[in-house]
């Protein structure tokens, strides 16, 4: 399947799984990530961004200048001078006319083709599979009838490690850098005299003519990048940097007949020294294990295997779920790209995208837990890694460290914390393990808590413990309504309805007295519904019905508060500020209807038996719903409240501000799928998946194969607009509501349900589910055109029970499933 319409800048190359660029001057950067499990790359559609191991903030390899003119200034250079002119592959920074281009972004890869007088020259960036290391291949070509003699400049300025540190404390960073050239290989070795133990290496696997390591000679300090002096002089100065800013760069000088094409390879590592000596000689650092790179990528066939082992790696993976389904939106996202986005927000939460530095934010709670929802079905086990990570930075009474540094594994309390809702996400990353998986195991696995110390694992508390806690923690934190105590903020950070903040330089997040607080969450209640029905069903599985009746006791009893004090007459209130006044009700002059609670309220279970729930979907559908997404309240705030906080401060129709938060537009998709409406549910999915925006690119501007955080609404004068793409929870959530919701293809504890709710007009769809160790292919037939309910539910040519999943076979091979709606 290809696009049919491309947009000015691009079009979807289906086959080969790639967005293909044809454009350089996108209406933003469009961004792909090298790297998949501790080292990665930021890579913009003109070789753009920058590298770190592990952490963005504590281990960055290179620099990259946020908010800049342009935006996207700094990365993967390579400067071609070719008889004097000077130019880019990748058109930046010099931009020289008349150059022809083309990126495509794939899967953990970048390839960019630029070619100006009959020179090509051909980059791929990516990232081997368990590698701490970036390969840039480099091909020139010579498609002249002259013979070429250009010379080849590599470029990457080296950041210290420790990024937010390198890019204020100038009066230390300018005397501490040290590099070291051996060959073609340049050492950035920063520090690594004191408390390193670690380098970064720049090297290339062919002879180099020169190389620079001075930003101040190769750049010079009145010119920019776009006039850099040694590419545009033609000759390296050599340079050793001794403080300042070090980079790296090569000097390549080719001699390429008519039709003659060379390949070679730069290689950017992140190397830890281990047990090996630091030096061989004063000041000289001990290099053998940055040679054993260098020796390994120069080696014939070394980057083409790495290559391919990456392409088997994603094939792999994506081949856990693959769908043929009649709308090729909905296909493209859910086989490649939904999947695709999973695997970088599992990766990063909400650190390091073109709109987080990666030196604010770490791993999120609360956000990692909803990332799991879309990333356990491909490795399992890393999710259940993640888990137990997240889990051990909650505290013993139930509250948790927001955020995160994936380096120390440590709890970040500079950001603030007492977000009431965080700790009830656990329940459902965990349940949703289990039910890919089967491991119950992990319910006994030692996790402690991050406030007490522990003599030995066995003393810990085990992560069933830490479910439990956080159940007890919202039955106790309840307000005068009954309702969840809201603390700091829920799901809506910007929702701060004890901070009363009148100023400017503090957080909302930090300010105020939570603990004094009796200001009330209806989704916080919503999502417990969800969370207490999901432990129930966990102790069915388990066997222990005592345990089971407890959590059905705690849910009949929110469900009670819910019902009798957040229905507002069409539709459910949203909280309770601290002086007890409702918001999100009619009574109110602004804000009169919020999303969240609509949708929580809905798949909690709300509503389910008297009408409500339909009912406060339809009001979603009256006031709330647009052409690009459903807007998070109505009306908007068209004054800052200090009773309601930071989500009042924003203009209206931006963030939380009535602007269409995609991560919640989700919940209201599996809302319409649980109300059996398939045709409702892909219109509101459609209204927010970006490859459905080609032909509005102009106003969208985001990258279109990936979801955006938040999209204008209907306030704003930017209606359509996205920003924050890339790491936002509407990937997870956007692949349940496809794979689960819409297809209906669900993990349960005993084996896969199949209920799906699609469009009256689809007559089916199939589906590949791989799911422990067991192959799983089904067909679905729509005879009679309905959107839900399954009349038949076949495995392997013998009928099972319709209302129950399909039985785990557990034999490791291929079974046929055969279902008929009606």
């Amino acid at each position: 399947m290809r696009e049919k319409a491309p947009n000015a800048y691009g079009y979807f190359d289906d086959a080969a799984r790639e967005y293909v660029i044809t454009r350089p001057d996108t209406p933003l950067p469009w961004l792909n990530y090298l790297g998949q499990d501790e080292f990665f790359g930021l890579c913009t559609n003109t070789a753009g961004g920058y590298t770190f191991w592990k952490d963005a903030k504590l281990r960055r390899l290179t620099r990259y200048r946020y908010n800049n003119v342009p935006y996207d200034l700094g990365g993967r250079y390579f400067y071609v001078n070719d008889g004097g002119e000077v130019w880019n592959p990748g058109w930046k920074p010099v931009k020289a006319k008349n150059t022809q281009y083309e990126c495509r972004h794939g899967l953990g890869y970048t390839r960019i083709v630029g070619e100006r007088d009959g020179l090509e020259v051909e980059t791929l960036f990516f990232v081997p599979p368990g590698e701490n290391l970036e390969v840039w291949k480099v091909t020139v070509r010579n498609k002249s009838a002259q013979r070429k003699t250009p010379k080849l400049f590599s470029y990457q300025e080296f950041c210290f490690f420790e990024a937010l540190n390198d890019m204020t404390n100038y009066q230390r960073t300018y005397s501490i850098g040290e590099v070291e050239v051996e060959g073609s290989a340049i050492y950035h070795k920063t520090e690594f005299r004191e408390r390193r133990n670690h380098y970064t290496l720049f090297a290339c696997t062919r002879e180099i003519a020169g190389f620079d390591t001075s930003r101040d000679a190769f750049v010079g300090i009145h010119e920019g990048l776009h006039e850099a002096r040694v590419p545009f002089a033609g000759e390296s100065q050599n340079t050793l940097a001794f403080g300042w800013n070090p980079i790296g760069s090569h000097q390549v000088k080719l001699d390429l007949a008519p039709g003659q094409e060379e390949t070679f390879a730069f290689v950017l590592a992140y190397v830890e020294q281990g047990d090996e000596p630091k030096y061989d000689a004063p000041f000289v650092m001990n290099k053998k294990v940055g040679r054993a790179i260098v020796e390994k990528y120069s080696a014939p066939g070394a980057v083409d295997a790495a290559l391919a082992n990456l392409k088997t790696y994603w094939d792999n993976l994506l081949g856990n779920f693959q769908a043929d389904c009649p709308n090729e939106h909905a296909q493209r996202m859910l086989n490649t790209w939904n999947q695709y986005q999973c695997m970088a927000t599992f990766n990063m939460s909400r650190s390091a995208s073109m709109y987080e530095t990666g030196i604010g934010r770490g791993m999120g709670f609360r956000d990692s837990n909803q990332d799991l929802l879309g990333f356990v079905h491909m490795i399992p086990s890393r999710a259940k890694g993640r888990i137990l990570d997240i889990a051990a930075t909650q505290l013993s009474d139930g509250t948790c460290y927001h955020q995160y540094q994936p380096l120390t594994k440590k709890g970040n309390a500079d950001i603030g914390g007492d977000f009431y809702d965080d700790h009830l996400w656990l329940v459902l990353s965990t349940c949703s393990y289990i039910k890919e998986s089967g491991d119950t195991a992990i319910l006994q696995a030692p996790t402690g808590y991050a406030d007490k110390k522990y003599a030995a694992d066995n003393d810990k508390e085990d992560l069933l413990h830490h479910l439990e806690t956080s159940i007890a923690y919202t039955m106790k934190k309840r307000g005068p309504n009954g309702l969840p105590l809201i603390g700091h903020a829920d799901w809506n950070d910007c929702l701060n309805l004890n901070c009363f903040s009148t100023e400017p330089n503090e957080s909302f997040q930090t300010a105020g007295d939570v603990h004094d607080s009796k200001a009330e969450s209806v989704m916080i209640a919503g999502l417990f519904l969800y969370a207490a029905r999901d432990m129930a069903e966990l102790y069915d599985f388990l066997g222990r019905s005592a345990d089971a009746k407890r959590m059905r006791d705690h849910y009949a009893d929110m469900l009670k508060t819910m019902e009798t004090v957040a229905w507002d007459g069409e539709w459910y209130t949203r909280a309770y500020d601290a002086d007890g006044a409702v918001v999100g009700s009619k009574s109110n002059e602004e804000g009169k209807i919020f999303i969240e609670s609509q949708g929580w309220a809905v798949l909690g279970g709300a509503g389910a038996d008297n009408g409500r729930a339909r009912q406060a979907m339809e009001s979603v559908h009256k006031h709330l719903y647009t052409k690009n997404g459903v807007v998070l309240q109505q009306p908007a705030y068209s004054t800052y409240n200090l009773k309601l906080g930071e989500v009042t401060s924003y203009p209206p129709g931006v963030k939380e501000n009535a602007g269409i938060f995609s991560h919640n537009n989700t919940w209201i998709h599996l809302g319409w799928c649980l109300l059996g409406e398939g045709d409702r549910a892909l219109e509101y999915y459609l209204s927010i998946c970006p490859s459905a925006k080609q032909d509005q690119i102009e106003t969208y501007r985001g990258e279109p194969y990936v979801y955006a955080q938040m999209i204008a609404g209907k306030d704003a004068p930017c209606f359509g607009e996205a920003k924050n793409n890339w790491l936002t929870g509407t990937a997870a959530w956007t692949f349940v509501v496809v794979s689960q919701g819409l297809l209906g293809v669900k993990p349960d504890y005993t084996g896969l349900r199949v209920d799906p709710c699609i469009p009256k007009a689809w007559p089916g769809f199939s589906a590949t589910r791989k799911f422990r160790g067991d192959t799983y292919n089904i067909k679905v037939s729509n005879p009679n055109g309905v959107s839900k309910g399954v009349k038949q539910l076949r495995l392997d040519g013998r009928d099972i029970d319709a209302s129950q999943p399909i039985p785990f076979v557990g034999d490791g091979k291929v079974h046929s499933v055969e279902v008929v709606l009606g």
